[in-house]
């Protein structure tokens, strides 16, 4: 299918293939008679294996927009372009379908089951799915490997650390063969070695060809990215590329250098 309309002179994606397409999203909440307008005309290209930070303050928009280019809600005005297909139209049912197929979700607090094992959380967008039991528990295990917790399948999650927790979160985002992941302030509720680990994962799952989106609002955790758009009232004020990209597994080194070895 044809891509509708061509994209900007200058769009960041010009040499890469766009994966999604946010254009003129508005979003306006009706609070009784004050109208708020979260989103006032965005237009966003994501590209296909690019690491993507969006980042503003608190109130800026930024969550509201993750939100609308996840599938997870409408906009107000404009179009949600998916593999060039406009999806912001579609019936609820059509829209959970490309969701569910195409973005997996990583958030702030970890979203896991409290009396259900790391195995099984990961699982549960697989049930969801309708796929077979054993097949469920081999792409689960695997997604768990993914992440450097082969051996903690059985653990439920009291049973982890704050990094371990966010680490199957990122799994059973991974354990749908998403073509992106959205993380929402992913080491929001880590501690800084914890944090850096998360981090490395992300930055690696993107080696590997996986778009990453973080929304954040800490420049630290931003610079991982190698694109920064940058949000404020409700418009993108900026969208650059990152000049000197931290790398995670830079940091660690340093935080084992002089503090020995984490738990994550």
């Amino acid at each position: 299918m044809d891509r509708p309309n061509a994209r900007p002179p200058g769009d960041p994606c010009d040499e890469a293939r766009v994966i999604l397409e946010a254009r003129g999203v508005t979003k306006c909440y009706h609070l009784g008679e004050v109208e708020v307008h979260a989103l006032r005309g965005v237009d966003l290209s994501v590209c296909e294996g690019q690491m993507l930070s969006l980042m503003g303050p608190s109130g800026s928009g930024k969550s509201t927009l993750m939100h609308i280019i996840g599938l997870l809600d409408r906009p107000t005005e404009g179009s949600v372009i998916v593999e060039a297909e406009e999806v912001s139209s579609m019936a609820p049912n059509d829209l959970a379908a490309v969701r569910n197929r195409w973005v997996g979700f990583v958030f702030q607090s970890f979203n896991l089951l409290s009396r259900t094992t790391a195995l099984a959380n990961v699982e549960l967008p697989l049930v969801y799915a309708g796929v077979s039991g054993a097949q469920r528990s081999k792409r689960a295990r695997e997604a768990l490997e993914r992440v450097g917790l082969g051996d903690r399948l059985g653990h439920l999650p009291n049973q982890l650390s704050g990094g371990q927790q966010q680490r199957v979160a990122i799994a059973r985002a991974l354990v749908t063969e998403p073509s992106i992941v959205l993380a929402d302030e992913p080491t929001g509720n880590l501690d800084s070695a914890s944090g850096v680990e998360v981090m490395g994962i992300l930055q690696e799952l993107n080696t590997q060809g996986i778009t990453v989106v973080l929304v954040t609002h800490d420049d630290t955790v931003a610079r991982h990215a190698e694109r920064i758009v940058r949000i404020h009232d409700g418009l993108i004020v900026s969208d650059e590329p990152v000049a000197e990209r931290l790398s995670a597994a830079e940091l660690r080194e340093a935080v084992v250098d002089m503090a020995g070895r984490p738990d994550a």
